[in-house]
C-alpha cells in the first residue's frame, strides 16, 4: 500500500503569517524572475546616506540623470546630472552628491554650486566596483533635498559581474 502524505491544516494565524511573509518576498521573486538579484547596500552607504539626508527627507523629483544602464567598463562610467532649478539667489541648488551603494567608498563625489552657475548641471566620470544603484542627491538653498536612483549593471568585457 502507498503511504498517503499527511495533509496539515493551516489555522487562520498560520495562513496570515505565511501570506504576509510571501508578500514581503514578492519584490525579490519578481527581480529573480527577470534575472535580477536584489542589490545589496553596504554599511558605508547606509551611514553616508543617513548623514546626507539628516537635514531633510529626499523627494524623487526634478533631477535628470544620464547614466548608462549597462557599463562595459566599471572604471570609466560617464554621468550627467541636471536639476530643474531657477538658480536665483533665493532658489538654487547648493550641492549635488553622487552616492554608490556598493563601492568601497560610498560618497563618489560632491559638487558645490551657486547662483553664479546659472544652470544646475554637472558632468563627470566615476568608477563603479560592481553592479549597484547610483543615487544622486541635490541639496537646495531652501533646505530641501531631491533624489534620483539609477541601477547600473557593470560588466567586465561584456560578461557580467
Amino acid at each position: 500500500m502507498r503511504d498517503i502524505a499527511k495533509i496539515s491544516k493551516f489555522d487562520r494565524r498560520q495562513f496570515l503569517l505565511s501570506a504576509t511573509a510571501a508578500a514581503g518576498l514578492l519584490p525579490l521573486i519578481a527581480k529573480a524572475a527577470h534575472g535580477e538579484a536584489a542589490l545589496e547596500r553596504s554599511k558605508q552607504f547606509e551611514d553616508t546616506f543617513a548623514k546626507l539626508t539628516a537635514v531633510a527627507t529626499p523627494v524623487a523629483d526634478k533631477i535628470t540623470v544620464d547614466l548608462p544602464e549597462l557599463a562595459d567598463n566599471g572604471n570609466f562610467v560617464p554621468i550627467t546630472m541636471t536639476v530643474d532649478s531657477p538658480m536665483t539667489d533665493a532658489d538654487h541648488v547648493k550641492a549635488i552628491h553622487i552616492v554608490s551603494t556598493a563601492n568601497p567608498v560610498a560618497l563618489v563625489a560632491t559638487f558645490h554650486l551657486s547662483p553664479a552657475n546659472a544652470v544646475a548641471r554637472v558632468q563627470s566620470r566615476m568608477r563603479l566596483a560592481k553592479t549597484q544603484d547610483v543615487i544622486v542627491l541635490a541639496e537646495l538653498s531652501n533646505g530641501g533635498l531631491l533624489m534620483s536612483t539609477t541601477t547600473v549593471k557593470v560588466t567586465i568585457g561584456g560578461c557580467g559581474d
